[in-house]
């Protein structure tokens, strides 16, 4: 998880990964002047912890003094996360009347954010940069990259409205509902408490908990907790809670937006993409049986009496395809679905977390893809991530190994704390039991190092690259990995070290995972600017996705950085063009929950030289190839049915993917008009007609 999300906001949960650092909310007509104290039920001071499954990374401390209160929040998990200090000034209702936070994000980006009420009129400065707001009724601004402690202060807000509900700024509207009743207990006793979910501007809800006195005990999500001081051994409960809430939201929405049917299924007035053609057939109808296809027949054959009948009108059907570098999570799950993402490659997790996402997925009780699971081995340091098995010899290394093939893993992965000189070991054991091995160049170690360990494929083309420009006593378990990429731009492609890791490559065939739209996304996004990558489907999104799209992932301080890391983005496609040219194979992943990023990661492979027709067949039929699942990744009588619907020919524009008004994922039918909508975003097309004989 290189690159995967950190935890400075409580948002974006599709693709691995969670931030952490909610939502906070302003508004009123009074002055400054007129604030009377309104937090008075509220300590002097007050402590949380954050814990990432189940380790401790940081903390969130809190002082007050009147209705003045001072913020600090700090994590470091694999080697990153953010700082962030704030000093809010609230009025008697409890709205922010004066807000500053400062710092930084989980990858270096620096947060200057302020807001300001004076009177009816709110002015705010985050990383798009300014905007303004005449209030004519109280109205919450949302916070770009605030703390966790925000969501209490907006809950306080909620608990005190007519509806529980209320306006936001910059849009949007906030929306609380109470769960259930808890308990949780430490040495000075046991706490009554009530969990809360908070919804209406994100693409999914926000889960916390409040004591009896409403005050504020624990943010909770299925990975990561903040909890109250003292209470830290509820950590795996309040997770556990967490994951039980984001369960039952998707299990509903399986319930209401799953189309399985008795009857054959009929899609009539198709073309269909065939991989080994890259073209397309002519009209044809595809008939589904349970979970696979029955038969490919003439667009004109009359239905039969036991089918459901859909009339493609023309359109496209595509194999499903696959994210190759996914973290999943139920709050990526149905979404990569109805992005035509129906296989995924699990880079590590928690594993006991994917064990029962697995077992819903495939039971039916949750949408999602087919899942194959990588075992992610991690060395203990203070550095590592929290996640898979974490290990202090090439002892326990071995014994990771036998563990993930015991329980049915399709391979391992090992990461950045990982000792680089375990890894023949390593390698030699998984290659016994039949298991591949990939994954980040350990610290202090080099891709050649890796590949002639024997690994079988590289993870994150600049884990490859950096072994170019570094020195050897240089540490990539910092945030070096990515800013060291400055350097990239200077470096001679002709050069030995270049040219003799490209040759072990082809000589021991390892493939690469290159994430290419995470690193055009660290090194092209700029504060102010909407990201290249979400330029397509931007306006169809929700409020708050529409602005985070116009902040950057790493801090550029001046024009001479924002050179380096754009020719460092172009220096990588350079490189990919290489290895294309040279028969490694790429391998469409992206670190970023998949979905529409798995979209623009094959579109940016056009830039490597691939027509569409070349990725649609990579990003489908390739992987079913390359992990051995001849079950899919084509059209065919017998094959899964996990194929996905569009209006127009991917072979002529590949973003024409992006509008898909159909999925089968193994028979089972979703239309993506109708599942958008529960997440704010806009449908991009009609669901297609269908009908019951």
């Amino acid at each position: 998880m290189f690159f995967a999300k950190g935890i400075s906001k409580l948002r974006k949960n599709n693709y691995y990964y969670l931030l952490i650092g909610v939502l906070l909310v302003t508004q009123s007509c009074k002055s400054p002047s007129e604030q009377t104290s309104s937090q008075a039920d509220l300590p002097a001071e007050e402590t949380y912890t954050v814990i990432i499954s189940g380790v401790k990374v940081g903390h969130l401390n809190l002082s007050r003094s009147g209705d003045t209160l001072v913020t600090d929040y700090d994590y470091k998990d694999n080697g990153r996360g953010p700082t962030i200090k704030e000093t809010i000034v609230l009025n008697s209702e409890g709205f922010p009347v004066q807000w500053d936070i400062t710092g930084n994000t989980t990858f270096g980006n620096d947060i200057k954010e302020s807001y300001k009420l004076d009177g009816q009129q709110a002015s705010w400065t985050d990383a798009t940069g300014e905007g303004s707001a005449k209030m004519e009724q109280p109205s919450f601004y949302v916070n770009q990259s605030g703390s966790p402690y925000s969501l209490f202060m907006q809950a306080r807000v909620l608990l005190n409205s007519k509806d529980m509900s209320v306006e936001a700024l910059p849009a949007g509207r906030l929306q609380l509902a109470e769960l259930e009743t808890i308990t949780a207990t430490s040495d000075a006793g046991q706490v009554n408490l009530k969990s809360y979910a908070l919804s209406g501007l994100d693409l999914n809800p926000s889960y916390f908990v409040l004591d009896e006195k409403k005050q504020f005990f624990a943010l909770i999500t299925p990975r990561v907790i903040v909890i109250r001081s003292g209470f830290e051994k509820e950590e795996k409960a309040m997770r556990l809670l967490a994951e039980k809430y984001s369960a039952q939201r998707y299990e509903d929405l399986q319930k209401k937006f799953a189309h399985k049917y008795d009857k054959n299924i009929r899609i009539r007035n198709v073309k269909i993409f065939d991989p080994k053609t890259l073209a397309l057939t002519d009209l044809s109808s595809v008939v589904v049986s349970g979970d696979k296809i029955l038969s490919i027949e003439a667009a004109d054959v009359a239905a039969g009496e036991n089918e459901i009948e859909i009339d493609g009108a023309g359109g496209t059907l595509v194999a499903g395809l696959y994210d190759m570098h996914g973290h999943m999570g139920a709050n990526s799950a149905l979404l990569n679905v109805a992005a035509g993402v129906t296989s995924v490659r699990d880079m590590g997790n928690n594993n006991e977390v994917l064990d029962s996402l697995i077992q819903k997925i495939e039971s039916g009780v949750l949408a999602g893809p087919h899942i194959t699971r990588m075992g992610f081995i991690e060395g203990k340091s203070p550095f590592n991530s929290n996640n898979g098995i974490l290990v202090e010899s090439e002892e326990e290394a071995l014994e990771a190994v036998q563990t993930y093939a015991d329980k049915g893993f399709y391979g391992v992965k090992l990461y950045n704390s990982m000792n680089g000189e375990w890894a023949p070991a390593i390698v030699k054991k998984a290659h016994e039991l039949n298991m591949p091995v990939m994954g980040h160049v350990p610290a202090f170690s080099t891709a050649n190092d890796m590949i002639n360990a024997g690994y079988d494929e590289m993870t994150h083309i600049n884990q490859t690259m950096l072994g170019w420009v570094l020195e050897p006593d240089e540490d990539t378990r910092t945030l070096l990995r990515l800013t060291a990429l400055q350097r990239l731009p200077e470096l001679d492609l002709n050069s030995a070290p270049v040219q003799e890791t490209l040759d072990l490559m082809v000589k021991n065939n390892v493939a690469m995972d290159p994430t290419l739209a995470i690193h055009e996304l660290l090194l092209l996004s700029r504060n102010g600017e909407t990201q290249a990558g979400v330029l397509d489907y931007i306006e169809n999104m929700p409020a708050s996705e529409q602005r985070d799209a116009k902040m950057a992932m790493a801090s550029i301080a001046n024009d001479t950085e924002d050179k380096a890391y754009r020719g460092a983005y172009d220096k990588i496609v350079e490189v990919l063009k290489l290895m294309k040219e040279r028969g490694i194979l790429i391998v469409p992943g992206t670190d970023l929950g998949g979905a529409f990023n798995l979209h623009r990661e094959l579109e940016l492979y056009q830039q490597l030289g691939y027509t569409p027709a070349e990725l649609l067949k990579l990003g489908s039929y390739d992987m079913a190839q390359y992990l051995g699942q001849e079950d899919r990744g084509a059209i065919e009588p017998g094959m899964l049915a996990d194929f996905f619907l569009i209006p127009s020919d991917p072979t002529k524009e590949l973003k024409a993917i992006k509008k898909i008004s159909m999925v089968s994922r193994g028979g089972v039918l979703y239309f993506p008009s109708e599942i958008y909508p529960e997440f704010g975003i806009k449908p991009f097309v009609d669901k297609p007609v269908v009908k019951e004989n």
